[in-house]
């Protein structure tokens, strides 16, 4: 069995997983942003690790548009076509070329929240759309149809799926606020649906990267085939098999980006994720809860890999 199929039997309801598969992301020195030697490093990473898919880290952020001052100037967003994702849609098309016949490939998609917190400045968005949201909402609509011209051009090339991240709902943004439902979900969804609707394997991934969440009730019934999002909310901690319930879908992590996979010894390693394991769904992947540090030893991440490619349950 290959990596595409023990992935993808994670999907089969009527069947056991054929095992354990296991994913860890985290971002290259920009010399390895373009071209050849992004395509490289994607699959020198996956080769050493040993990790079960291609995840295609998106380092071509919306430019900072220092005219976006007030609510009024989101009308005046640039539409980016095709052009502006050429160089991603150049890596995605060499790695589809070197990794498909063997693993998944999926690419990664920033919300169009997100796309907007760079494209002014994330204080600046939510004071926005606190202020005038609906002034806000015409420049996400374009943001969304940017970012659709990027989804179906990845699609065209015959892409798996995608890393859907989103942002918005944390506890100290717009989670609880009928802002939330207003001025991001709506985005995020016309996206993921296409997504869904093209695609046999996208990952969810709810980000806590900025500030953590507290409700995670507005995503449950966002598209994913998996789940990956930290268990640890600002006043509780949920477990791999609660969020799996929760979602109803595998679920994807179990390891803390600042933890001891960071700086462990080869056997705390070992350990800790047999222990996450031992308490894991059926249908489950490990990985992180976000993005690792880009200067972690390859090492540690090979030894987490190794360690639930071994397990027996």
């Amino acid at each position: 069995m290959n990596k595409r199929d023990l992935v993808l039997s994670l999907l089969d309801k009527e069947s056991e997983p054929s095992g354990i598969p296991a994913g860890f992301f985290l971002h290259f020195d920009e010399a390895f942003h373009r071209g050849r030697p992004a395509v490289d490093k994607h699959m020198a990473y996956f080769r050493y690790t040993g990790m079960d898919f291609v995840k295609i880290q998106y380092e071509f952020s919306f430019p900072h548009l220092p005219q976006i001052q007030t609510p009024d100037d989101w009308a005046r967003m640039p539409l980016y076509g095709k052009a502006f994702y050429q160089e991603q849609l150049d890596i995605l098309a060499g790695l589809l070329q070197e990794a498909q016949r063997e693993a998944l490939v999926i690419m990664t998609v920033y919300s169009p929240f997100m796309c907007a917190g760079s494209s002014a400045t994330k204080p600046l968005l939510n004071q926005h759309i606190r202020e005038a949201p609906d002034k806000v909402k015409k420049g996400m609509e374009i943001i969304t149809d940017s970012l659709m011209i990027f989804v179906k051009e990845c699609i065209k090339l015959g892409i798996d799926g995608f890393y859907a991240s989103t942002q918005g709902g944390e506890v100290d943004r717009f989670g609880g606020s009928p802002l939330f439902d207003e001025c991001i979900k709506p985005y995020d969804l016309r996206l993921m649906e296409e997504m869904d609707r093209a695609c046999i394997f996208n990952i969810l991934h709810v980000c806590d990267f900025h500030s953590g969440y507290d409700d995670l009730t507005p995503f449950l019934d966002y598209p994913g085939h998996v789940v990956n999002v930290n268990p640890q909310l600002v006043s509780r901690s949920l477990s791999s098999k609660q969020l799996a319930q929760m979602f109803n879908r595998p679920f994807m992590g179990g390891l803390d980006r600042h933890g001891r996979l960071v700086d462990g010894s080869p056997e705390e390693i070992k350990q800790m994720v047999t222990t996450v394991l031992d308490d894991a769904p059926a249908r489950f992947i490990l990985g992180a809860d976000c993005t690792l540090p880009h200067d972690i030893n390859w090492d540690q991440i090979k030894t987490a890999i190794d360690t639930a490619h071994q397990y027996q349950r």
